[in-house]
């Protein structure tokens, strides 16, 4: 079996180095890429012929950052299969990368067998995602019956709060936009957090994007 190839975005030339060395001593992977950001790394696609399987990106870089680059990945380059990998834990950058493409999300300070794992399944299976705070893998749901059930169970008012949940509009912003106050914007949340079988907002995002609800 050819060894998965992997491309490495980081501005952090001794983070980057590390990664690649570690990831190196593994025969199932190949690094052929290594950029300093987004648009080196871009530069780099366009002028090759070998391209990457899986690209570990990370979020905060110069001249074009980790989410910039996903998108334009996404439009440019479908294919390639990207997994942040970074420092930032932030609610609103993890839904900015998953709604510009990203296929996984992982921190830095995960252990090298979860890196092994998710850049493994991600090149057989196409998304790996883990919760933030306990480090599983979020449960979610994808049978065609569930999906028909959840079809006939959702609320109007709910697959709104949905769609806004999507965006990076605070609960209250979104209790505003929906003229109803944040006590009802909580028992949505909560209703759908039951509904899709999920457990945070980042999850109600997976859900959106897998099945294509906004």
């Amino acid at each position: 079996m050819e060894p998965i190839k992997i491309a490495i975005v980081d501005d952090h030339k001794l983070v980057s180095k590390a990664l690649e060395n570690m990831i190196s001593y593994n025969p199932n992977f190949d690094v052929i890429m290594n950029s300093p950001n987004g648009q080196d790394f871009i530069e780099k696609l366009r002028a090759t012929q070998d391209f990457p399987d899986v690209v570990l990106m990370d979020i905060n870089m110069p001249i074009k950052n980790g989410i910039e680059t996903t998108a334009d990945l996404t439009r440019e380059f479908p294919q390639l299969k990207v997994i942040a990998l970074t420092m930032e834990d932030h609610e609103g950058t993890i839904i900015k990368m998953l709604k510009a493409g990203a296929k996984g999300y992982l921190l830095k300070d995960m252990s090298p067998d979860i890196l092994f794992d998710a850049i493994d399944i991600v090149h057989k299976k196409g998304i790996f995602y883990t919760d933030l705070v306990t480090q599983s893998l979020l449960k979610i749901k994808t049978e065609e019956k569930f999906m028909d059930s959840l079809n006939e169970t959702l609320k109007d008012r709910e697959l709104e709060f949905i769609k806004l949940a999507c965006s990076e509009l605070t609960y209250r912003e979104i209790a505003d936009k929906m003229f109803v106050s944040p006590r009802t914007i909580d028992g949505y949340r909560d209703s759908v957090f039951v509904k899709l079988n999920v457990k945070s907002r980042v999850g109600i995002v997976l859900f959106a994007i897998k099945h294509n609800l906004f």
